[in-house]
């Protein structure tokens, strides 16, 4: 009966063991599909084949999926200052249920945004890229993003 007990405790490790590893794997999976959006989105930005503020939002969000502390890098700060900025704006089936009048408001405001980020957002639009290129370069996406960011030589 012991011997069947050792058995069974034996069985039961390795089905822990194996679930870590593939919880790891998942984390890493998932962190590396972060990346290369954020990369993606950034040099969209850079090239101007994005709303700059849409680029923003989302690039925030992937951001706080990664590690919320990532936007207070003085450089990716940009991304939370045009989020909080846009909050009020109406995104997806939202937006969608304006009046065209309301719509039109709402796309100056978002320009307005735009303009007064512009050069801001491509600072941290080039940073982010580059950012995203070091940490694909160094195969981090199972370790602590935040502390690699801000300790990055080339930041």
């Amino acid at each position: 009966m012991l011997a069947g007990l050792a058995w069974y405790a034996r069985r039961l490790w390795r089905e822990v063991r194996r679930r870590e590893a593939f919880s790891r794997d998942e984390v890493v999976r998932a962190n590396r599909n972060c990346v290369d959006s954020l990369e993606a989105i950034a040099n969209a930005m850079v090239g101007g084949q994005v709303d700059p503020v849409e680029g923003a939002l989302r690039c925030r969000v992937l951001l706080d999926i990664i590690d919320t502390r990532l936007v207070q890098k003085e450089s990716l700060q940009v991304f939370a200052t045009v989020q909080e900025r846009a909050a009020h704006l109406k995104t997806h089936q939202a937006r969608h249920d304006l009046s065209p009048r309301q719509r039109y408001r709402e796309d100056r405001a978002r320009q307005a945004i735009a303009d007064e980020y512009a050069g801001s957002l491509e600072r941290g639009a080039l940073a982010l890229s580059t950012l995203c290129h070091e940490w694909r370069q160094r195969g981090v996406f199972d370790q602590d993003f935040a502390a690699l960011a801000f300790d990055s030589p080339k930041q």
